[in-house]
């Protein structure tokens, strides 16, 4: 075990020395994906220059559910981001040199290409989300804090595992990124907003049965110390990390049953 943490500890150095070692087009990837993720925000002051308030939320408060959100989707793309390029490991064949490797497949998949180059984006969510608390006038206490640990945590595993999971689809449908991407990013994008704002059948879909609610929606009504407008119970908000648990379990056995049942393209 020590012996493989060591081998995928020096994958990753060598990947981020290579990345470091090309300055600018690392300071130019690294401006590309604040500019990318700023341009959700932008998303997000535009609608509210048309409407004092969504769903009930103000400003100030659906910021505080963008921040929280967009912590915990920085955080998943750090770590596991790049495994959304499944189809190309799949199609050129390199998950087939993967495979004959003594090493676990999915650690060597996340290891080929680090993202260091999205760092920018935590620190640029953090910021984002300590604003908002300020701006929004939350007093901190024990219970809030706690909240806010474990919020960007659970989000980030819920995050990982739906990009694991969503990425597995092209163990039997090569070209799935489409539809992998709608899912992942259309998932983020509903965690940007209170529900109340969308309709019933997405908070139904999304919210609910694929568990994106839990990520953002339920913990800010803690941290904002406001009920439910749509009238759920209040330990709902504490429910982020069992269904980051559970997605987790899913996505690994998701994998598990793609990687024995995988059946190479012949690249």
């Amino acid at each position: 075990m020590a012996e493989r943490l060591r081998i995928y500890r020096e994958l990753v150095r060598a990947q981020v020395r290579g990345q470091a070692s090309y300055r600018l087009s690392f300071a130019l990837d690294l401006l590309g994906n604040l500019l990318f993720f700023g341009s959700d925000l932008i998303a997000v002051l535009v609608v509210f220059r048309q409407v004092p308030a969504l769903g009930g939320f103000s400003l100030r408060e659906t910021l505080v559910v963008f921040g929280l959100a967009a912590t915990g989707f920085a955080l998943a793309d750090l770590a596991v981001g790049n495994i959304e390029r499944m189809k190309m490991y799949v199609r050129t064949g390199l998950l087939d040199a993967v495979l004959i490797r003594p090493l676990g497949v999915l650690g060597q998949l996340l290891a080929l290409d680090v993202g260091v180059r999205r760092i920018g984006r935590v620190v640029y969510s953090m910021l984002l989300l300590v604003v908002a608390l300020d701006a929004a006038d939350v007093r901190l206490t024990p219970v809030r804090v706690l909240m806010l640990v474990l919020t960007p945590l659970s989000a980030a595993v819920f995050f990982c595992a739906f990009f694991v999971a969503t990425s597995t689809v092209a163990f039997w449908w090569v070209e799935s990124g489409e539809l992998s991407n709608s899912l992942t990013y259309g998932g983020r994008d509903f965690t940007s907003y209170p529900m109340p704002v969308y309709g019933t059948w997405l908070r139904r879909f999304f919210g609910f049965a694929l568990g994106f609610g839990f990520v953002s929606y339920y913990p800010s009504l803690v941290v904002l110390g406001r009920a439910d407008p749509l009238g759920a119970p209040a330990w709902l908000s504490w429910s982020g990390p069992a269904v980051a648990a559970l997605a987790a379990t899913v996505a690994w056995l998701i994998w598990r049953t793609g990687v024995r049942h995988y059946r190479s393209t012949g690249s």
